[in-house]
């Protein structure tokens, strides 16, 4: 046999259209061949436990908690960078995309020039091999920021970019129709008070208005001029769907509410939702649930967004919660399909030729508990 051969057998292999009692071979980094029963040879064995593909995270801005840990609290980028990389691979991620917030805020929040000091040290580590995971950048483009096409520029300059995001927080549309809402999670999150919050609502209003129109195409234009797959970020209303329609996306980050997602995939644009919705039973913003997305036929892809662990625990429940979805189809939630619609074929399910990027889960009362991992067949965790 080849080189760098690895059986691993009896476990419970999660394809992508069926799960089966078998083994698997990896050579040289790749998935050569499955199997049911028992292997031709002896191999490892997982005792039965659940073997799925790397999972694959289009959506986490949970470096910024390793990088802030508290306001105004900067922590070493590359110690900032290395523990992200453990829990992202702890949660059984193994292609992440690293969502990297490209232009300033108002108030200072955001990373603003930090994106480059980021970027450094996710370039150094990726390098270096210092990295269990596979990182990639998904920069989150805030187009009322004056300097968002400034900075994309420069970061783009020095590193890949591999997934672009429209994003507009402007109080009072799309993720913060509820001002109340808006309020609730702006000071819950920075503190201060109701006036200082409303006199900021009103400035970013008015900055919106100031650049949003300007910024908007020149951030498509550079994802075209680039092959960078192009996302939306927090559809509402029909408007907003044509207009996402028009500009070529081909994700939905969010929609928050059913009408949107409904209308998205009926445009044939994948829908994202996020897994702490699922699990919670609702969002935080009080818009579409993604449970009720799920029951609509309006669920493409999960994402662990502020909770890396949620992307695995939502899998694994989707299920449960909705009686027409397999896990099959639910770990395509989180695998294939993620993988599909940023342009990576080689990576997502478990078959000959594609990547052996792979995780071992025990079941412990319900929840799923990473055991093992492999990228490329070599073990990670």
């Amino acid at each position: 046999m080849p080189d760098q051969v690895t059986i691993i057998e009896n476990a419970e292999i999660v394809f992508a259209d069926r799960v089966e009692r078998g083994w698997l071979a990896v050579v040289d980094g790749k998935v050569s061949e499955t199997g049911t029963g028992a292997p031709p040879e002896k191999g490892f064995d997982l005792h039965g436990d659940y073997l799925i593909p790397g999972l694959v995270e289009l959506h986490t801005d949970h470096l910024e908690s390793h990088y802030v840990p508290r306001p105004k609290v900067y922590w070493n980028t590359m110690g900032a960078v290395l523990a992200y990389d453990a829990q992202i691979v702890a949660s059984g991620i193994t292609t992440v995309f690293d969502s990297l917030r490209c232009g300033s805020d108002l108030d200072g929040g955001g990373l603003g020039a930090d994106l480059m000091q980021l970027g450094e040290a996710l370039d150094i580590a990726r390098n270096e091999g210092l990295f269990r995971a596979e990182h990639l950048t998904h920069l989150r483009c805030e187009v009322p920021s004056p300097d968002v096409v400034d900075s994309l520029t420069a970061f783009s300059a020095l590193y890949p970019v591999s997934l672009m995001s429209l994003m507009d927080h402007t109080p009072g549309q799309r993720q913060f129709r509820d001002l109340d809402k808006y309020l609730t999670y702006y000071m819950g999150k920075r503190g201060g008070s109701v006036e200082e919050f409303k006199a900021q609502m009103d400035a970013r209003v008015e900055q919106n208005g100031a650049f949003s129109a300007i910024n908007r195409p020149k951030v498509i234009a550079f994802a075209r001029a680039n092959g960078v797959p192009l996302a939306s970020h927090d559809d509402t209303t029909l408007s907003e769907v044509d207009q996402t329609v028009e500009e070529g996306v081909s994700l939905a980050e969010f929609p928050t509410t059913l009408e949107s997602a409904t209308a998205l995939r009926d445009h044939g644009i994948a829908v994202m939702m996020g897994a702490p919705n699922l699990i919670r039973g609702g969002s935080h913003s009080g818009n579409l649930a993604a449970i009720e997305a799920a029951e609509a036929g309006c669920l493409d892809i999960l994402s662990s967004d502020y909770v890396p662990a949620s992307l695995l625990m939502a899998a694994f429940d989707l299920p449960n919660r909705v009686p027409g979805i397999d896990l099959s189809a639910a770990i395509r939630t989180v695998t294939k399909t993620p993988a599909r619609a940023t342009g990576l074929h080689d990576r997502g399910e478990i078959a000959s030729g594609q990547r052996a990027d792979l995780v071992q889960i025990k079941l412990a009362n319900g929840v799923p508990v990473v055991r093992r991992v492999w990228r490329q067949g070599e073990r990670v965790l």
